[in-house]
């Protein structure tokens, strides 16, 4: 069950096709996510050098990964290159391709078999629609609501059972990705009780994780724990959807850090990498 796209592929786009047929001038495939639009890859643009035998490069019936040089919809005609796809992108487009169709059948399960919910094919498909305007594909859609929860989904007008399902279904198959950095700082504090100074000074850090960022999507998504090395040399891992923000909340972490030791008469350095 794939994604069907109404709309024609656009230049550069990386494109999941099916080999169709074998001609001596090239290969006609179908485009998988825009609803089996025929494409054709010239003979020149199979692989790079002279090639003999087509069959040496695709099979009918096989799976591949295009790039889209020209797309001519009056008249119907999508040119594609194999050569000019790497083998890191094939991957990675074929990974997303899958990942898609996976949520789309999760989707479609979550509407269709819970015994709360009756949905047809038309509603479904609307559903879908929504979904992928809103949030730009299925998987960022389940994505969001595992971060966000319902609220996700309230503002587009879904019928409340609808969503109810898909957050039950998002919650229970989809894992929000992050990314991990650490940062390290040093602190000291001079006064008697110090070393549990130093104690609720990271956990004033830790804390920034809730206060740093600007919505309840951020807050549920980052995560900064901090921990003892050698004294006085303490480590911040932050995880987080993206770098930017986990370098962001890294640096406020660490700054709430060495003001609280400031403010108990201490000193504090951060340190992005130790050696």
């Amino acid at each position: 069950m794939d994604i069907i796209k109404e709309e024609w592929p656009e230049k550069d786009e990386f494109v999941v096709c099916t080999v169709k047929e074998l001609k001596t001038f090239g290969v006609f495939v179908g485009l998988e996510e825009y609803g089996g639009k025929e494409g054709l890859i010239h003979i020149s643009a199979v692989a790079s050098g002279w090639v003999k035998h087509l069959r040496d490069y695709v099979r009918e019936g096989q799976k591949i990964v295009c790039k889209v040089l020209h797309v001519d919809a009056q008249r119907g005609h999508i040119d594609l290159s194999l050569k000019a796809v790497k083998e890191s992108q094939k991957k990675e487009r074929i990974k997303e391709w899958k990942r898609e169709n996976k949520v789309k059948n999760l989707l479609s399960l979550a509407l269709s078999s819970s015994t709360a919910v009756k949905i047809g094919s038309e509603e479904l498909d609307e559903v879908e629609r929504e979904l992928v305007d809103t949030y730009g594909s299925l998987y960022d859609a389940f994505v969001e609501v595992v971060k966000v929860g319902e609220e996700a989904l309230t503002p587009l007008g879904i019928n409340p059972e609808y969503v109810d399902a898909i957050h039950e279904v998002a919650v229970a198959n989809v894992k929000i990705p992050s990314v991990q950095i650490m940062g390290y700082v040093e602190l000291t504090c001079p006064l008697s009780d110090g070393v549990e100074i130093i104690k609720k000074v990271l956990k004033t850090a830790e804390k920034v994780a809730g206060t740093s960022t600007n919505t309840d999507t951020d807050t549920k998504a980052v995560k900064v724990e901090c921990s003892y090395i050698a004294a006085p040399r303490y480590k911040i891992r932050v995880t987080a959807p993206d770098y930017k923000k986990a370098e962001n909340v890294l640096s406020d972490a660490a700054n709430a850090a060495i003001e609280e030791i400031k403010s108990k008469e201490g000193t504090g350095e951060f340190y992005r990498n130790i050696s």
